[in-house]
């Protein structure tokens, strides 16, 4: 999440975030990356369990790769348990689990898991593995979050008996397909609990599928109806317009600060506004507050005066 605060109007974006902690990550707070959530629970349960450690693990995803680095580095950041396993080592640097770059580096002979991207199929190295792997039905796919649909990976949820590949064929899908719901998102309840606790004045949804959206944007009026707050989720590349009524306020400074003024009583001063912040301030103090500085101007002028005797 990031907040930008212009002028006194304050927005929050939020991206992909969840208010519960999971194996990895704390709970997102008012001002989280899936893969290696379960690049976690896979090392560990390797690790438990010595009939594993002879079949490889192996993450084929650039980003997730960049991932790691800061995962790495910013141990702080991480929940309780991580933070008490870094004493002795640090989790995120696997015993069972190995980067994959390519297809060309895969040596598929044997049992072997792969998490690869990305994970609707469209195409890349998921894809790639999928139509060398769906017509055999020892093979499986787990799907471990939220797919978007049109996408091959939908399709195969819907239970499809044969897939279109790549080249235009079709194959037969014998391989098992698994959905486990393992999503960093926020569910309603999780985001009607963050909007009660900022209360905004509008809210824009724009990630999501067009009906999941629909009906969150409806619970969301529902919900918060007494509020009046604004709730829209526009098309991409829609453009929003919101209008606000925000106060200017002033703040005194240097020997203007010195006294507090009581109620109705009329400060006088320069006022300067530098971005969007007012200060009321002596003309004395000016260059010891600001970049402005004062000039003394004189002014000689010459009249003509015509006398008639």
């Amino acid at each position: 999440m990031f907040m930008a605060d212009i002028a006194g109007v304050r927005v929050l974006y939020t991206g992909d975030y969840s208010r519960e902690e999971d194996c990895h990550l704390c709970a997102a707070e008012i001002p989280q990356w899936c893969t290696q959530g379960l690049l976690l629970i896979l090392d560990e349960y390797w690790s438990n369990h010595l009939e594993l450690h002879n079949i490889p693990i192996y993450y084929a995803s650039p980003l997730a790769k960049r991932c790691m680095a800061v995962y790495q580095t910013y141990i702080n950041s991480m929940n309780e348990r991580i933070r008490n396993q870094f004493e002795n080592s640090n989790p995120f640097d696997f015993k069972h689990i190995s980067p994959l770059k390519s297809i060309e580096n895969f040596n598929d002979v044997g049992p072997s898991v792969v998490m690869a991207s990305p994970s609707g199929l469209q195409s890349g190295l998921s894809r790639q593995l999928f139509e060398i792997w769906c017509s055999d039905k020892k093979n499986a796919f787990v799907i471990p979050g939220y797919v978007v649909e049109g996408t091959l990976a939908k399709t195969i949820i819907n239970e499809s008996k044969e897939v279109t590949l790549m080249n235009g064929l079709t194959a037969p899908l014998n391989m098992q397909v698994h959905y486990i719901s393992f999503s960093a998102h926020a569910d309603f309840a999780q985001t009607s609990t963050i909007v009660k606790e900022l209360m905004p004045h509008h809210i824009i949804l724009v990630h999501g599928e067009t009906n999941e959206m629909g009906r969150l944007k409806q619970k969301l009026i529902t919900q918060f109806a007494y509020r009046n707050t604004k709730i829209i989720s526009p098309k991409n590349c829609q453009s929003v317009e919101m209008y606000f009524n925000s106060e200017k306020m002033a703040k005194t400074i240097g020997r203007l600060a010195e006294k507090t003024p009581e109620v109705g009583e009329t400060v006088s001063g320069l006022l300067v506004k530098k971005a969007f912040t007012y200060q009321i301030m002596e003309l004395d103090d000016l260059h010891a507050f600001s970049q402005l500085s004062t000039e003394d101007y004189y002014c000689l002028q010459w009249c003509l005066w015509c006398i008639e005797a």
